[in-house]
């Protein structure tokens, strides 16, 4: 075979050989490049090369190696999952007072459907309010202003009766100020008082990361030094915070604590200090005194009150509304926190606070989440109770 043709056969080998490995090469690539994500979809998204070696540890699943090197010099393709903040959603009365709703709406059902109702029907109205934990002297108002409604409207039937009801309950939780002050250049504090087991700690752990995304800056003080494990307690929730904390030794003077906390925060810039207090009801003068001292010391320069909270959990119902009439005795109470009013609480304790102690029902806890302490929204409180 002369030389010439001997040539030719070598470039023709050299030729299908380099592009059987060029068709490997690519082929490998794509094996590698279009690594499916759960639900069979290929992420398209922005690389960024850096070289690696393929067995290096710091790999992680979703690393995509792109094999068009030679083998000693491997680029590997990061693909980032962005990070995207979920936005905060409330929970919504209605979802949340299922229970409630319920029960309410059971001793209402019937009343829906009837014609015109009697005196034995006004009755069981009556009743159904107060086993809704209305209370009875709020029942009572209740009662006579919507039988006085439906004379004056001629009003009969029993879904009108109910109408008017509705109507009436929205009007009683009206035009009251539930907004929580913090006064601009002041070093605000917030009492927390209440009975133990209510969720004064709880609920003192929620409002600070509250407060803190509203762009403020909360202390809390751990005055409840009586409670076994309450300062380690708020110590927890002041860490998953990010909130400064003040605490005393067990079984000191709860003063003492909420002073030194007003003072810390003075000196760290915190403009809200969250003091929690003791729930002994032991001895009700002594608590009486006891509470009195706190606010007054709480009081004291460079400190300024502007909320006094009550803290009630809605579940107990009646028999948290005596509880919750000795603390308002003792120190002047600006508003409530009503626990639990998703759990198997009636939802009418609202009427009887706001009527018998003269109070703004300002955050309502609607679930065990960090999150679910809102606002009380009246409105939207009674439509769910109603629907």
């Amino acid at each position: 075979m002369d030389p010439i043709t001997i040539g030719l056969i070598i470039i023709v080998a050299l030729i299908v050989l380099g592009g059987a490995a060029f068709v490997s090469t690519r082929s490998r690539g794509r094996d590698l490049e279009l690594e499916p994500r759960a639900g069979g979809d290929t992420a398209v998204l922005e690389r960024t090369e850096r070289h690696l070696d393929p067995g290096d540890e710091s790999l992680s699943e979703g690393d995509v190696l792109v094999d068009d090197r030679p083998d000693d010099e491997v680029d590997v393709v990061v693909e980032e999952t962005p990070v995207v903040d979920e936005p905060i959603v409330k929970p919504s009365f209605f979802d949340r007072l299922t229970k409630a709703r319920t029960a309410f709406t059971g001793y209402l059902g019937g009343l829906v459907g009837m014609g015109k109702l009697d005196d034995e029907a006004w009755e069981e109205l009556e009743e159904a309010l107060i086993r809704a934990d209305v209370g009875v002297a709020t029942t009572m108002s209740l009662i006579e202003d919507v039988q006085g409604r439906a004379k004056d409207a001629g009003a009969e039937e029993g879904h009108e009766i109910v109408g008017l009801l509705k109507q009436r309950m929205h009007e009683e939780l009206a035009d009251r100020d539930r907004s929580l002050t913090i006064d601009d250049g002041e070093t605000n504090v917030w009492l927390f008082v209440g009975v133990n087991g209510v969720g004064k700690t709880t609920t003192i752990g929620k409002l600070g990361k509250r407060l803190a995304a509203e762009g403020h800056t909360p202390l809390m003080a751990a005055g409840d030094t009586f409670r076994a494990a309450a300062a380690e307690q708020l110590t927890m929730w002041a860490e998953r915070t990010g909130a400064e904390i003040v605490r005393g030794n067990e079984g000191g003077d709860p003063s003492s604590v909420i002073f030194d906390g007003v003072k810390a925060a003075e000196a760290r810039n915190c403009n809200v200090v969250l003091a929690d207090t003791a729930g002994r009801l032991q001895n009700k003068t002594n608590l009486m005194e006891e509470l009195s001292k706190v606010r007054r010391v709480a009081a004291k320069e460079p400190g300024h009150v502007s909320e006094v909270l009550l803290v009630i959990d809605a579940t107990t119902g009646q028999n948290g509304m005596t509880q919750a009439k000795v603390f308002a005795e003792a120190v002047d109470v600006t508003g409530v926190v009503l626990t639990k009013l998703d759990g198997s609480a009636k939802g009418g304790i609202v009427f009887a606070i706001e009527r018998e102690l003269g109070l703004p029902v300002k955050l309502v806890g609607l679930g065990e989440g960090v999150d679910d302490l809102v606002d009380f929204d009246p409105e939207a409180f009674v439509n769910a109770m109603f629907e």
